[in-house]
């Protein structure tokens, strides 16, 4: 099949099978202190940037600038510093494969990424689903990774959709299947599937704009689905189509939302409380990491 043939031939993501392991398993030890943990990340430059970016970003609010690698991972939680870990070379290695549209707001969709991988933990830990492992950050974080594959392997008809105005995600899916036969999350899924990563991961991808389509993974689909209107109501794009803005509270109407929380009104009013919060900040965080 042509599609798969394409798709085949794109550079495989080393850091999909070893995302920063030793940094990984240090953060997760009970006996892990912060001069090791800085060590580590001493020896990747990007990461050391995005650090203390992050750390000195108004959203900490210190009142003196903080320039050692052991100073920001005493600020920081362990689970930010590992989130920091799996998101830099993953976006290092998509920045390499992205193809020759080097014009489009590359840094818009990185952006994009992280803050839906912070949104998809965030709403995932409101409700009763448990994840006791990075999956719920992954699946955010790599939830549009089939535009970055639709750039490299068909070049000619991604510029068409960037270049077509659309209402919606939906008609930017439908665009994308009528040009190629598969859209986006198709493609990604199908890439993420030859990585061989877990059905969750690639199942959540594949289904994030059909969660109810996802079966037993619809949780993981319908976290990403929200988290995705979530971030771009919060005026950080999904990516370089031309769509009309989102209202406000358009993310409470999603098939996604109605799977997590269901159509209860106190359940709904919880959830819209701690999912607020947690947007409101978004945008302060995200300057400091990208």
């Amino acid at each position: 099949m042509e599609i798969c043939r394409r798709i085949d031939v794109c550079p495989k993501l080393a850091s999909l099978r070893s995302i920063n392991r030793a940094l990984a398993e240090l953060i997760r030890s009970e006996q892990s202190y912060s001069s090791q943990i800085a060590e580590i990340i001493r020896h990747d430059p990007s990461l050391t940037a995005r650090l203390l970016r992050m750390v000195n970003s108004v959203y900490y609010g210190l009142s003196t600038k903080v320039n050692s690698i052991e100073e920001a991972v005493f600020y920081l939680e362990l689970r930010q510093i590992r989130e920091l870990s799996m998101a830099t070379p993953v976006i290092e290695e998509l920045e390499k494969i992205k193809g020759n549209s080097t014009k489009l707001p590359w840094k818009d969709l990185w952006k994009h990424s992280i803050g839906t991988a912070i949104m998809t933990r965030e709403l995932l830990s409101n409700t009763n689903v448990y994840v006791d492992d990075d999956t719920d950050y992954i699946i955010g974080l790599l939830h549009n990774i089939g535009k970055v594959v639709m750039a490299q392997a068909f070049p000619e008809e991604f510029n068409r959709v960037v270049a077509t105005p659309l209402p919606d995600t939906a008609s930017i899916c439908q665009m994308e299947r009528e040009l190629i036969g598969w859209d986006h999350a198709r493609i990604g899924g199908y890439y993420l599937e030859r990585h061989k990563l877990a059905p969750e991961i690639t199942h959540a991808v594949y289904f994030h704009n059909d969660p109810e389509k996802a079966q037993q993974h619809a949780f993981f689909a319908a976290a990403v689905q929200v988290a995705d209107h979530l971030v771009r109501q919060a005026g950080i794009p999904g990516g370089f189509e031309v769509v009309d803005p989102i209202s406000e509270d358009d993310w409470m109407r999603l098939p996604g939302w109605t799977i997590l929380f269901g159509t209860g009104e106190r359940e709904t009013q919880i959830a819209r409380a701690a999912v607020s919060s947690s947007l409101s900040r978004l945008p302060e965080l995200l300057r400091g990491l990208v």
